[in-house]
């Protein structure tokens, strides 16, 4: 929908572009707007903005002054939008069973198959928008977007593994439930914005423990996905919590959960940290892989989004923007692009002083 500044509130999303007096957008398509974005959006007298229909929370955007004149359906494509927003009412509604559960209730598997089942067999059609959906993470859902994000992306990476779908979906209740757990931490410390003391961190490491106790005896919930949950956070050379386990130890769910959730904690705004584009954050991986991380998910995860990202126009370092052309094999996480300006063909292998900023479209 199209809306004037005066009628945003914090947690819009942009579908389009901001243009400025410059050549580059004032503010980007897909940002989640704060405050400063909409006093910049009013300081530099913007007529109109195209927002999404949801704010990044789930909830129903509700503009100021609802009329006509000032509010239009947008164009956006119809895929795109119906994704989107199933995945922003799956944020909520597990939002609202993060709360019950802090409340005290315990955990309802019905419900959690009933939310995310649906989105979990949209994800195995349209991969794509695992390269979309870390935009939409905002520090104060970070916790909520985390969940659904990693459970879906668990489910694919289940999916290219070839379990089965009964597997799959076991693994995607994994990475949904992991952080339940996370309703037993203080919220003083959820919320804290700066990095945690010592002991604020040893308490945060409990989770997992907390998160097995509270699916412990829950109908519906296997053997798998409990011990996926307690080992999501243990590595294979023992450096992992809360047990230390080792590579021995690990049940093969827990070794997918694991990366899902590194992989979308690093790409996603957090209190002490900014977003960081995807295929920075899988070259870390990659580079991290020995030890820290199962290889063949690893090498999963880096094969299913360059199988998504072939085709899509992004933004470089040095701020031009290109399209991904090709892949090569054993340089997966910098592609050949063709500029978008000139036409030029390059060869990021080449020059690793740039690399892919931000994925702008897919």
């Amino acid at each position: 929908m199209k809306v004037k500044p005066n009628q945003l509130k914090k947690g819009c999303i942009l579908l389009k572009d901001v243009q400025g007096l410059t050549d580059l957008p004032m503010i980007r398509k897909n940002t989640v707007l704060t405050e400063e974005h909409i006093e910049l959006l009013k300081v530099f007298l913007i007529e109109s903005v195209e927002v999404e229909s949801l704010l990044t929370s789930g909830e129903t955007f509700k503009p100021i002054a609802l009329d006509k004149e000032t509010v239009e359906t947008s164009q956006e494509p119809k895929t795109e939008k119906d994704f989107l927003h199933e995945y922003l009412e799956a944020v909520k509604q597990y939002k609202q069973l993060f709360l019950n559960w802090q409340a005290g209730e315990k955990v309802r598997i019905v419900k959690v198959r009933e939310i995310f089942i649906p989105l979990f067999e949209r994800i195995i059609k349209e991969p794509e928008n695992l390269l979309k959906l870390h935009h939409y993470s905002n520090k104060e859902d970070y916790f909520y977007h985390h969940s659904v994000y990693v459970g879906i992306l668990s489910v694919y990476l289940g999916y290219r593994l070839k379990y089965s779908k009964g597997e799959y979906l076991q693994i995607g209740f994994s990475g949904v439930l992991a952080d339940s757990g996370m309703a037993k931490i203080s919220p003083a410390i959820l919320k804290k914005p700066g990095p945690l003391t010592s002991v604020e961190y040893e308490e945060v490491k409990k989770h997992p423990i907390h998160s097995y106790k509270m699916l412990k005896g829950v109908m519906g919930i296997s053997d798998s996905v409990l011990l996926a949950v307690l080992q999501h956070h243990e590595r294979p050379d023992e450096s992992g919590y809360p047990l230390g386990a080792g590579a021995k130890k690990l049940h093969m769910f827990s070794k997918v959960i694991a990366v899902a959730d590194v992989y979308h904690a690093m790409t996603s705004e957090r209190y002490y940290r900014s977003k960081r584009s995807p295929f920075q954050v899988i070259e870390d991986i990659s580079k991290e892989q020995f030890g820290k991380f199962d290889i063949k998910v690893v090498q999963t995860l880096i094969q299913s989004l360059v199988l998504v990202a072939v085709g899509s126009q992004v933004r470089l370092s040095n701020g031009q923007e290109a399209e991904i052309i090709f892949f090569e094999q054993e340089s997966s996480t910098r592609p050949m692009v063709k500029l978008i300006a000139t036409g030029e063909i390059v060869q990021l292998t080449k020059i690793p002083t740039i690399y892919i900023e931000e994925i702008i479209n897919t």
